[in-house]
Order: C-alpha cells, then structure tokens, then sequence
C-alpha cells in the first residue's frame, strides 16, 4: 500500500494522538503511593546513619542509605502536645491557640476556619487513615493523638493493621513507644524509679561504661546509666521499625509505600524535651520512595538534604506526596515535588506552659547560629516541673552535687537561670554551652542583630499568641494534678491544702 504525504502525516498524527492518549489515561489510573509516617518519641540524632555510637539502628539506616536523610529539621516545640498538634495541621501552635502543654481538652475550643487534621484532608482524597498500635499480636504503636484540639471528629478510621485495605491508598501513622517513661498508669508518684518503656527487652548496646554524655551533665554513674537507656530505647524502637518494614514487604505494597521516620520533638533527657536548645528541638527525618512511582523533585536515594526545614512542612509535603493541592493558608511548605518552595532560612520554634511550668522561650535556628530568647525572668533548669523532677533522675542529682559544691564548668551553669537571649554557634558548639549573647565579635552581632529581627517579624506575621496570659483557673489544677501524678519534691515549700 503506497501512502502520500498527507496520509502518512494523518496516521503519524493519530498514533501520537492515541500515544498521548494512552499515557494520560495511564497517568490518571495510576493510584497515589501509600503513605507511612513513623513517629518516634523524643529522639535527637542519636541513631547510626548520624553518625551516632553505642546504637543498633540497621532498619533507620537502610531506610537513609537507600532514600533521603535530612540533617537540618526542628520542631516547632520541645514538647509533644503542640509539636504534634501543628505538624497534624501544617500551622505554628502558638498562631492557633494550642501552643500551651495539653490545652483545650476539655472545652469547646475549635480550630480556626480553613485549619484542618491532615489526616482528614487525606480521607476525602480517598485515603484510608490508620493510627496502627498493632501488627497481629506485635505492639507498633501507642495509638497516641496528645493533640491540643479534640472536637475535630475522628481523625483516622482504623488501629490494626489488618483491618487496612492495602487494594487502596492508605496513610498509616505509627507512633512508637520509644523513647518514653513508663508514665500512662498515672502511679509514677508511688515508684522509687519511673522505668523506661521496653528497657527489659531493648538491645544493651549501650552501657553505663562505653557511653559519652554531652559536657553539661556531671560525669556520674546515673548520667551515665540513664544515657544509656535513651541509646537503648533507639535500638529498641529500630526493631520495632524492623516489623513494620518487614509487614510492608509481606503483603506486598513496600515498593507503593513512602516511608517517613521523624520524631514529635528533641532528646528525652534533662536539658532536652520541654527546652529550646537543639537538644528539644532538633529531630531526625529520613524519607524512603517507593520504586514504583516517579521520585520528586528534592528527591534522590542516598542524599543528605541539608535545608533549613521546620517540622511543620511535613504536612504540606505529605499532600503533595498525596497529589493534593498545598492549602494557601497552609504555614508549613512542601520540601519535594513540584510545588516545593524556596528554602527557609530559619526554622522557629515555641516553648509555653508545659504542665504546671509557666515557662515562655522562643527560638531562631539557621544552618549556623541559634538564638533563644527566654521571656520569663529567673527561669532556666531548675525550674520547678514535677515529671522532670520524678521520672528524669538526672535532674535531682545536679541539685545534690550543687548544694554540696561538687559541679563545675557546664553542669554549674546549667544550674544558673537562662540568660535574657542566647546565642550558640553550633558548628563551633554543637553542644550550646557557650553564650555569645553578649560577644563584640562583628560576626555575632551581625548573627545575633538579624535573629533578633527575624523573631520580631515572626511574631507579629504569625500572630504569636504566647503573650496573651492563660487565666489562673485553668492553671491552677495542673498542679494538684502533677503532684497527684509525680509528687512533690521534698524542697518545695508545701502549702497547707495545695500541691505547692
């Protein structure tokens, strides 16, 4: 058959045409990846991919080996409540209202208008939402929410595992045990020790003799132990992350799935959770892609991502991982895909009440320097909370060596109330212990004059309520609570009738 030129160019038109066709069809029926987020509790870098000693991580650092790890990402929060609250919504807590420590739990508080669960967005988009605490009879998770708004409807449609239609795309949320006190049965107060979760059962790879505790603790046999047991409860929670991994294969949806490994916030130590040093605030991510589906844009396997990220771009990313559209009022950005923004140049982060422990700090952190400003005059370490002082036995020995003059350097400034503002230069001070507040280096001005603005901006442009006091009756019972809870330390001077 002899064609013209005219047809042959009709039939090269139509097969593109029925080429183009078919891709897009393909394009529109290919489902959207599964997703996994798996949380881990109050976690700092301390695992081996980071270069961390003394730990067993292999799952934590395949997954880095094999996706991205991100070595510049803090939460918005030291403490879980509202860290966990604005990664859920991709909003700063203290612009919404839930910035304090396990607020709005009893009133009828609602998010504001065009705020709303992520995991809600996902259902609508057609995903099944699980917060898995359970893999057949394998603990996974703690089905944990500690969200500072609770009038939202339910936020996830399932806690087991088998009950997820893996036909379809599913958010699954895992939020480990590790690294936590063993605190839920609320008989803390009746324990000579408040143990570890899991720690009769986590790898020993750590022990009182081969670890090396940051230079702002003493060199004493219960720093030591207690360090020990956090790098334990690492290894610990990797195997954990080992049967979630090991499930996905089984069933056959490891190359759909994105995982994410985070944690809600900073180190559970003493001078970590509940502070804004990088010891609260500095978590790990590693982001593992599925082979297949198409990597995004700031994706590539093997890569150490070294952006500024805030933890609230989580769930901006998460959407887009998801094929939805980033919500304009959405303060959190995506950092993958097409619509991954500029880099930020700061991450902020809060501190407000945490229990009974009025306490307000906020934080300023780039790639080099970190600016904290502390608003409460007279507060620092010692400030008087009632879990620290039980569960966190670090804490009331640096009291012990104190009185009796044993401390110096570091662990002795600890021991004084934070400076009005703090500055650390942390590639110099990984470890922040040395104050250039008050430094005439041009360089730490300069550092400290664009912070300072940076933070004054932020406020205003974010609408930080944090100066807006709490009123006295909703305080007051954190106390009597606490103290039922933890007790009291014997040094507090007891009212008659009160927890203080």
């Amino acid at each position: 058959m002899i064609f013209t030129g005219e047809t042959r160019f009709v039939l090269v038109f139509f097969a593109l045409a029925l080429s183009f066709a078919s891709h897009g069809d393909a394009q529109e029926n290919q489902r959207q990846p599964n997703i996994v987020w798996i949380v881990g509790e109050n976690f700092d870098l301390d695992f081996g991919c980071y270069g961390a000693r003394n730990v067993k991580t292999p799952n934590v650092d395949r997954l880095a080996a094999q996706g991205v790890k991100y070595t510049n990402v803090y939460s918005t929060s030291p403490v879980c409540a509202p860290s966990r609250s604005a990664f859920m919504t991709g909003m700063y807590a203290t612009t919404t209202d839930m910035h304090h420590m396990r607020s709005h739990r009893e009133d009828d508080f609602r998010l504001p208008p065009g705020v709303r669960p992520l995991t809600q967005r996902l259902q609508e988009a057609g995903y099944q939402t699980a917060n898995v605490t359970h893999i057949a009879d394998r603990v996974v998770g703690t089905g944990k929410l500690d969200l500072n708004f609770v009038n939202e409807g339910p936020l996830y449609q399932t806690k087991l595992w088998s009950e997820i239609d893996t036909s379809k795309p599913f958010f699954a949320q895992f939020n480990m045990p590790e690294a936590e006190y063993d605190i839920y049965d609320r008989k803390s107060s009746e324990k000579e020790r408040v143990v570890w979760v899991g720690e009769e059962w986590h790898p020993q790879v750590a022990t009182a003799k081969n670890v090396t505790p940051p230079p702002y603790y003493p060199d004493h046999p219960v720093v030591r132990q207690e360090w020990a047991r956090y790098l334990n409860s690492a290894s610990g929670m990797d195997v954990r992350i080992g049967w979630i991994l090991d499930q996905l294969k089984k069933d056959g949806v490891a190359d759909d799935t994105v995982v994410i490994f985070f944690s809600d916030n900073g180190r559970l130590e003493a001078r970590g959770i509940h502070w804004c040093f990088d010891s609260g605030l500095h978590v790990p991510m590693v982001i593992h892609w599925p082979s297949n589906h198409t990597t995004p844009d700031g994706y590539q396997p093997g890569l150490v991502d070294d952006r500024i990220i805030s933890l609230i771009d989580l769930t901006a990313t998460t959407l887009v991982i998801a094929g939805l559209e980033v919500p304009t009022l959405m303060q959190g950005q995506s950092f993958l895909g097409p619509a991954h923004t500029a880099e930020r140049r700061f991450a902020f982060s809060a501190r407000d009440r945490i229990d009974e422990t009025e306490i307000r700090q906020r934080s300023v952190r780039g790639k080099r320097y970190h600016y904290v400003r502390n608003y409460t005059p007279g507060a620092g370490f010692l400030s008087l909370n009632r879990y620290k002082e039980k569960c966190f036995l670090v804490k009331p020995l640096m009291r012990e060596l104190a009185a009796s003059g044993k401390l110096s350097g570091p662990p002795a400034d600890l021991m004084k109330p934070f400076a009005a503002e703090q500055l650390f230069d942390t590639q110099q001070d990984r470890y922040e212990v040395v104050n250039l507040a008050d430094s005439d280096v041009p360089q730490h001005r300069k550092a400290l004059a664009e912070m300072r603005a940076a933070l004054d901006t932020w406020i205003v442009e974010t609408g930080d309520r944090g100066s807006i006091p709490e009123a006295r009756e909703i305080v007051a019972p954190f106390e009597q609570e606490m103290h039922d809870w933890f007790g009291t330390p014997d040094w507090v001077q007891r009212k008659p009738g009160s927890a203080q």
